[in-house]
C-alpha cells in the first residue's frame, strides 16, 4: 500500500526519530512510505496515496493548537474526501487529549476518514504502531 506520512512540528525541523521509527515499522510490513514535511511540501500529491498518516505535535502548551501549515497543506490537496487516514500525536505537553481532538478536527474538516488515532510516547512504541497499519 502507498502511504503518505505527513509530519508537522511546531517549527521547521528535521524528522524526529519517532517519525522515522513509524515509517520503518510501516516499511517492514511491505508498505511504500513517503515522508512529507508540512512546512516544505504541498498537498497536491496526497490524493495519489491509498492511506495518509499524520504525525503532529501541538504548537501551544495549553490549547493544543496544531501548526497552521498542516491545515494549509491538507486544504491544497484536490480531494481527500473519504480518504482513509491515521492521526498520531507526538506527546510534548500534558494536554494531549485536547491536542488530539484538534488534530482529528483538522483532518476531518478536509473530509478524511480517520480510522485510527494514537499518541506517540517513544521511538519503540512508534515502530510498533507502524507495524499495525494496514494489518
Amino acid at each position: 500500500m502507498r502511504i503518505a506520512l505527513v509530519y508537522a512540528y511546531k517549527k521547521k525541523s528535521p524528522v524526529s526519530e519517532s517519525v522515522k521509527a513509524l515509517a520503518k515499522g510501516m516499511e517492514s510490513m511491505g508498505h511504500r512510505v513517503d515522508l512529507l514535511d508540512a512546512w516544505t511540501d504541498d498537498g497536491l500529491r496526497l490524493p495519489g496515496y491509498e492511506y495518509i498518516v499524520v504525525a503532529a505535535e501541538s504548537v501551544s502548551l495549553f490549547g493544543g493548537r496544531m501548526p497552521e501549515k498542516l491545515s494549509k497543506m491538507l486544504s491544497t490537496a484536490s480531494s481527500l474526501v473519504g480518504k482513509k487516514s491515521a492521526a498520531f500525536l507526538i506527546k510534548t505537553t500534558p494536554w494531549t487529549v485536547k491536542a488530539m481532538t484538534n488534530l482529528m478536527r483538522v483532518m476531518e474538516k478536509e473530509g478524511m476518514f480517520v480510522n485510527w488515532s494514537d499518541i506517540i510516547l517513544n521511538q519503540d512504541q512508534s515502530e510498533a504502531l507502524g507495524k499495525r497499519i494496514g494489518a
